[in-house]
Formats: structure tokens, sequence, C-alpha cells
């Protein structure tokens, strides 16, 4: 009887993602991946891509499974041979394909495995200026396939009010879970020592912007604001990331000539000491689905200012009150707003207070609840 009933509810969970950079979604899988862990979970680690600096961060004790593909549509036939055999007690599929390559997947194996989909971003925002042909042809198959999924989960409400509104589901059919952004050990990792010169010793105030340098992100808005700052007062502005505009960013800060202000120095695999010792951490994103490194900012008490988009950081700043909000591409409205706050930084306890729902355990508890049946 022990085995029969073992056999029904088979212990382990399983993770369908794809690995393919150091963008944040790979973080926060690995920091939620660790928490089931901590709470005493097995997990098997589905890949479709297994590239990237955040895989070093996995607990030991996960299973890496490779699905042997590089598309999510390709690693559906092994997806679906991993649920007939190992039988998971629920499957949790990280960003849109992954989701849809798990639905096809299930129905192919025959198996009733619960499957959960986690949604980190706006997608109506960032497909917006594309045709209606293009947007159709991505929505035409999520309102066909995410009616299947037993639950989905969006990490922001912003993401949850816009899934519903492209699938045609019930907003109460959306759930949101904040992300797993503060560890244990992020203070401890936070004050480790910061290999930039900018941030030692005396010096003017250190703006920080960070992320991959990508029209997602904006930074041509932060360095023209940044221009703009320092007209009234001294400082200068760092941006950690790499991407394909780094070359676009670098001929904007020679046309403003801010080459000895403006320093890019690329990916840091340790972007926490930069964080923690910023004057001010600026985010200047056209869209988002719940900004982690502004929660990360938050948690560690440094000041900040962010464009209001969709979605994620007028939640995070509750409209404003705690922090600014921007209208997206306005330089001189961003200008302003980081004045102000190197003037007049907001109490570092009441930013910590404000993402103290982006705990990790908290929030890995919320997705083990998400991922039982009923």
């Amino acid at each position: 009887m022990p085995d029969h009933a073992q056999a029904l509810n088979p212990p382990r969970l399983a993770v369908l993602a794809s690995f393919s950079g150091s963008g944040g979604v790979e973080h926060m899988l690995v920091n939620l991946i660790a928490g089931f862990v901590a709470a005493g979970q097995e997990v098997d680690l589905l890949l479709i891509r297994d590239r990237g600096p955040h895989l070093a961060g996995l607990p030991v004790a996960v299973n890496r499974v490779p699905l042997g593909s590089q598309h999510s549509l390709l690693a559906i036939p092994a997806l679906a041979r991993y649920l007939r055999q190992a039988r998971p007690r629920a499957l949790l599929a990280a960003k849109d394909r992954a989701g849809r390559a798990a639905v096809l997947a299930r129905a192919l194996a025959g198996v009733d495995t619960r499957l959960v989909l986690r949604l980190g971003t706006n997608l109506s925002a960032s497909l917006a200026g594309r045709s209606a042909l293009r947007r159709a042809w991505r929505y035409w198959p999520i309102r066909r396939l995410y009616p299947r999924i037993d639950r989905i989960v969006a990490v922001s409400a912003g993401v949850a009010a816009d899934t519903a509104t492209i699938t045609g589901l019930p907003r109460e059919a959306i759930s949101v879970i904040r992300n797993p952004v503060i560890t244990p050990d992020l203070r401890q990792r936070a004050a480790a020592p910061c290999p930039h010169p900018w941030f030692q010793g005396e010096g003017p105030p250190v703006l920080l912007g960070a992320g991959r340098l990508q029209r997602q992100k904006d930074f041509p808005t932060l360095i023209r604001a940044f221009a703009r700052v320092r007209q009234a007062r001294p400082c200068r502005l760092v941006i950690i990331g790499e991407g394909q505009e780094r070359q676009v960013l670098r001929a904007l800060i020679a046309q403003l000539g801010l080459a000895d202000q403006v320093d890019l120095p690329g990916f840091q695999a340790h972007p926490l000491p930069f964080l923690a010792r910023a004057n001010l951490f600026v985010l200047s994103s056209a869209w988002e689905g719940s900004p982690n490194v502004l929660t990360e900012a938050m948690a560690l008490g440094t000041p900040v200012v962010a464009t209001d988009c969709p979605s994620g950081p007028a939640e995070l700043l509750d409209g404003g009150r705690i922090a600014p909000l921007v209208p997206v591409g306005d330089p001189e409205a961003l200008a302003a707003a980081i004045l102000a706050t190197l003037d007049q930084p907001p109490p570092g306890d009441l930013l910590m207070d404000a993402v103290a729902e982006y705990e990790q355990a908290y929030s890995a508890r919320q997705y083990l609840a998400a991922l039982e049946p009923g």
C-alpha cells in the first residue's frame, strides 16, 4: 500500500525552462528552485537550453534533465517522454513558449500532471509598435492553449491584467505571486567589495542603471536625463549589463560629451555591491514584468526612481508614494525626479518594508501551494 500511494502521488516537482542568457527570469528561477529545495522538495529542472551564468547558482540537489533541443516546440517529444516515465507531481513552466510546449507535451503523453505557468513580462507592451499581423500571430496560440493550463501565475498585477486581456480568461483565474528576489544572503552578498572605482572613497554621487543593453530598458532616455542632471550638479552614471545596443549607447554618450562621466562596465556576475553603494538606482524601462533589480535596490534601502512602465514599478512604489514615478521616455521628467531624490531621498526603512512580499521563502511557499491540486 505505501508503494502504491507513492506512485499515485510522486514526490518530485518538475520545472521547465530555457536558460539562454543572464536575464532576470533565469535569476529568479534559480532563487525559486533554491526555495523549493530549502522547503524539502525534490526538483527536476527540465532544460530546453542550458547556457548562462545563473545555472552555476543552482543547488546541487537539483536534478538537471536536458531535453536535447534548443527550441521549445522541438522539445515537446522529449518532454512528453519525461512526463510519461517520471510522472512528477506537478510541472511549473517558465515563460510563454515553455507553457505552450508543456500543454502539447502533456496531451501527447496522456498524463494528468498538474501544469502551472509562470509569466514574467507584459506581453502586449513588449509587442507595442509591431504590426497587427505579428501581434495576432503571437496571441492566437496563447488564446488556444492557455485555457488548458491548470493555473496561471503572474509576477505582478499588471502582468495578470494584461494576460487576462490577451487570453479572454477571467482576471480572477490568474494568480499573482511576487518574485523570490530577497534571499537570506542578499545583504551578505551586497557587503562584498565593489570592483568599480567610482563606488570607492569620496567622490560625486553615482547613479546606477542595470539590465540588458536593449530596447526594453530604454537606457538612451536615462543617458539623456543624466546629461540634464549634470547641468545642475556633479554626478556620475554607471550602467551595468551587456547587449546589442552597446555601440548605440556609446555613440550617444560621446555625442553628449559624457565619456568621462558615464561608464558601461558590462555584465556583472555580482551586481549587489553596486546596488548597495549607489546613491540612486534609476529604472528607465519601457516595459517590465516585475523589475527585480528595482526590488533588490529597495531591499537594500537604496533610493530609487522609476518610469511608470507596464508593469510592476507602480505596484512596488505604491503609485509614487514611496519614490518617484515618471512617464516612459521623458528625459526631462526623469532628470527632475533624479535631482529631487538626490536632494531628499526616501527613508531606507520605507523602501525595505515595501518589498517584504518578495522574500524567497514566502514566494516559494506560495508557488508550492499553487502546484498542489485544489
